[in-house]
């Protein structure tokens, strides 16, 4: 079992048990982390952006143009912003670290 931490808002920090194959928001939802992933992971918001640690960003596979897109919409946007739903856990990403950023803006509510 491979593992990663997400780093609340506050700064407070929790490891936990990563399947390989599964994205960062799959495992956050198994994991009861307040991550949204209002469209349940088929690209089409920007509720599961979260920021990768920078010495993780660069061992990510680069962003596709449709979450590029997405990520133009994300609150709190940075550098190393990705979506969670886009990131799947390998062995390179054993102990991975992200930030859930201070909140999200959900364009589907209401739809």
């Amino acid at each position: 079992m491979l593992k990663m931490t997400f780093v609340a808002a506050d700064g407070s920090r929790r490891e936990v048990d990563a399947a390989e194959g599964l994205s960062v928001l799959e495992i956050a939802h198994r994991h009861g982390i307040d991550l949204e992933g209002a469209c349940e992971g088929s690209l089409a918001c920007s509720t599961c952006h979260v920021v990768v640690a920078p010495e993780w960003f660069d061992k990510l596979p680069p962003a596709s143009e449709d979450e590029e897109d997405m990520l133009d919409l994300a609150f709190a946007l940075a550098r190393t912003s990705r979506l969670g739903c886009q990131i799947i856990m390998n062995k390179e990403l054993d102990g991975l670290v992200v930030t859930l950023p201070p909140g999200s803006r959900n364009m589907m509510a209401g739809k």
